[in-house]
């Protein structure tokens, strides 16, 4: 008798297959982790990949300061859950250091900061693998990456200068001050992560269910309000029902409006969305080519 396994198994039997490979491979990998849906499910496949051990390699947040209270909680508690060991960089220890310049004005945020923290931590803790939860389908950059992202002595990436990555073999040579991203929902979309959290009944925090907030908008979006945003004039604060689609930086990741109380309600508001997840972040909105400016210097 065959079994064939359904589309979320397949893709769940490659993720894990990478993290067993990054495991075996290299020494000192890190998981990169946010507190938002994809980081969430990567610590779920990696539970999976390594039951009945602990998951054998840290999580790691570079938190801006500005990151959406419930994420952190989230962060807090699975870390705890887990038994894992959570290692948290502070971008206001490199502000601080003198070694980045924080933005000013309305539209100042810390994610670009972000890169100098997560180069300086890879150098200090000696990383030589880190995975992230980009997907393919999230950016035009995002597209070009591999499941095993080379990065050169300075962190930077170079899309023309990547390893091929034929019938699942996957190239980890590097020198030694070299060092790989590497990516286990490559080949998922969003659609996939929320049918799988809703298969897995893989708990979120509560800012991806629908939920009453000061907002106020702005190029079309809507930001939610906090102490660290500064409105422009002409902004108006409003309390509307919103959510967020994706989790990142307070200043620069947009909610929508939305009813949608459980996963199911969110996979229904997914499919008949006419715009992606990313549409509503105002750091991919800086230039046309503003994720891969980010990613050639160093970032996620």
């Amino acid at each position: 008798m065959t079994y064939a396994m359904t589309h979320l198994q397949q893709l769940e039997a490659e993720s894990i297959y990478i993290f067993r490979e990054v495991a075996a491979i290299f020494e000192k990998p890190v998981l990169l982790f946010s507190g938002g849906k994809d980081s969430i499910v990567m610590v779920h496949l990696a539970r999976k990949a390594f039951y009945p051990g602990k998951i054998p390699f840290p999580m790691m947040h570079i938190d801006t300061g500005h990151n959406f209270p419930e994420a952190l909680k989230f962060r807090d508690d699975l870390a705890k859950e887990l038994d894992a060991e959570l290692i948290v960089r502070l971008v206001q220890d490199s502000i601080d250091q003198g070694k980045v310049e924080e933005e000013k004005g309305p539209r100042a945020s810390r994610n670009f900061l972000q890169i100098t923290t997560l180069l300086d931590s890879i150098k200090e803790l000696k990383l030589d693998a880190l995975f992230g939860g980009g997907r393919r389908d999230e950016e035009k950059a995002r597209a070009k990456e591999r499941f095993f992202s080379h990065r050169d002595e300075f962190g930077q990436w170079d899309p023309k200068n990547q390893r091929p990555e034929l019938w699942n073999l996957y190239n980890g040579h590097k020198a030694q001050s070299e060092h790989f991203r590497v990516f286990p929902l490559s080949n998922w979309t969003e659609m996939d992560v929320w049918q799988y959290i809703a298969e897995e009944n893989i708990a979120i925090p509560s800012i991806y269910f629908s939920h009453v907030r000061e907002v106020f908008q702005r190029d079309g979006m809507y930001l939610a309000m906090s102490p660290h945003m500064e409105l422009e004039p002409g902004e108006e604060v409003e309390t509307k029902r919103v959510r967020c689609r994706t989790v990142g930086d307070m200043t620069c990741t947009g909610v929508v409006e939305s009813s949608a109380s459980t996963i199911e309600e969110i996979i229904t508001e997914i499919s008949a969305a006419r715009v992606t997840e990313r549409g509503g972040r105002a750091d991919d909105k800086r230039s046309q080519a503003a994720m891969e400016d980010r990613k050639k210097q160093g970032y996620f």
